[in-house]
């Protein structure tokens, strides 16, 4: 199995924009080569007659009936707003924009 070295985990860094030391970059293409080994060790036991599963345990969705019910009038949702502007919730401006 090909081994991911130190120019490719500061290739993959720069590319994600993440600025590492080169101590975390030697750390971190151990650590790669590591999780490749794991992932090989797992496809070597993967056959065509062992189905791909997601979770250990069967799992099924569960959906309720879709009925319609009393929702909060308008004032309602606003009661507890600590700053109601228009009918809205208030909020901070974040951006700077006007």
């Amino acid at each position: 199995m090909p081994t991911i070295g130190r120019d490719d985990v500061a290739r993959l860094a720069d590319l994600a924009r993440i600025q590492l030391t080169d101590d975390e970059i030697s750390r971190f293409a151990g650590e790669f080569d590591a999780i490749m080994d794991a992932v090989a060790s797992v496809s070597e036991v993967a056959t065509a007659d062992v189905p791909a599963t997601s979770h250990p345990i069967p799992m099924t969705n569960v959906f309720r009936e879709d009925v319609v019910t009393e929702t909060l009038t308008q004032e309602e949702a606003l009661s507890g707003a600590p700053d109601p502007e228009d009918g809205r919730f208030g909020v901070p401006q974040i951006l700077g924009e006007e």
